[in-house]
C-alpha cells in the first residue's frame, strides 16, 4: 500500500516519523476542532499534553503581541467537557471567526494533542478529519508522487484503537493509494479498509457506530458529531 497506518501513537516505531509527512486523526473531536479553528482564521495552534503545560506555554507568549487580540487562548477538554478556566473547549462550533480569528491557541485534549506531540519529529504534520479530507488526500498523493513517505496516526481512545479514527484512516488510505495498493497489508490496515467499505461515504453513520460518537451524543455533544461527519 506504500502508506503506513497506526491505530494508536504507541504503535509508532522509534524514529518512524522522521522525514515523513504525517496525518493525525482524532475526528471526534480534536482534529475536527483544529480544522475549524484554522478555517476561521486562528493564527496557529500549539498542541500540548497537559493542562498545566498549556497554561505554562500560554504564559510564555503572554504580552508578545499588541492588544487583547494577541493574547494566547487556552482550549481543550477533559472527559469531553471544557477545562475549567480555559477560554474554549474542544467543540468545532466554538471555533468561530469572532472567537479565534488572529489568535494563537494553546490546546490540550485527552487523545488528539497527545498524538500530535508524538509525531513532532515529522517533516510535516497535518490534522485529518472529514472537514479537510479532500485537501488532505491531495496533499498525500502529491507527497507520494514525489517519493515521500506518508504515515497516518490515529489518536485512538486512551491508548486503545477507536472505530471512528480507523474508519477515517481506511477512507484516506483507499482514496490516496487506490484499489491497486492492497498487497501486503497489515491486519490493522485491512480493518481500516473494511470499515471504509462497510460504511462507504456515510461519515455520520460511521461516527455514530463508534463508542466515542455515542458517548458524545449522550453527553450533550450530538451537534459536534454531526459537524464532524
Amino acid at each position: 500500500m506504500n502508506l503506513r497506518v497506526v491505530l494508536t501513537p504507541g504503535e509508532l516505531r522509534p524514529g518512524e516519523v522522521a522525514g515523513a509527512c504525517v496525518f493525525v486523526i482524532d475526528i471526534l473531536r480534536a482534529t475536527t476542532t483544529m480544522c475549524a479553528a484554522l478555517h476561521h482564521g486562528a493564527k496557529a495552534i500549539i498542541p500540548v499534553t497537559g493542562i498545566d503545560e498549556a497554561r505554562e506555554v500560554a504564559a510564555r507568549f503572554e504580552g508578545e503581541g499588541e492588544g487583547e487580540g494577541e493574547r494566547p487562548m487556552l482550549a481543550g477538554e477533559r472527559g469531553a467537557d471544557p477545562v475549567p478556566g480555559f477560554d474554549l473547549g474542544n467543540s468545532p462550533g466554538e471555533m468561530t471567526a469572532a472567537a479565534v480569528a488572529g489568535r494563537l491557541l494553546v490546546m490540550t485534549t485527552t487523545n488528539g494533542t497527545r498524538a500530535l506531540r508524538a509525531v513532532a519529529q515529522a517533516a510535516s504534520v497535518h490534522p485529518l478529519a472529514a472537514v479537510n479530507f479532500s485537501a488532505a488526500v491531495q496533499r498525500a498523493r502529491s507527497v507520494r508522487q514525489d517519493g515521500g513517505r506518508v504515515v497516518v496516526v490515529c489518536a485512538g481512545m486512551v491508548g486503545q484503537p477507536s472505530r471512528e479514527d480507523a474508519y477515517c484512516a481506511g477512507r484516506f488510505g483507499r482514496d490516496v493509494v487506490g484499489s491497486a495498493g492492497g498487497a501486503g497489508l497489515s491486519d490493522q490496515t485491512r480493518w481500516c479498509l473494511d470499515l471504509a467499505e462497510e460504511f462507504g461515504d456515510d461519515w455520520y453513520a460511521a461516527l455514530m457506530a463508534s463508542t466515542a460518537g455515542r458517548k458524545l451524543s449522550e453527553h450533550g455533544y450530538a451537534e459536534d458529531v454531526r459537524v464532524a461527519g
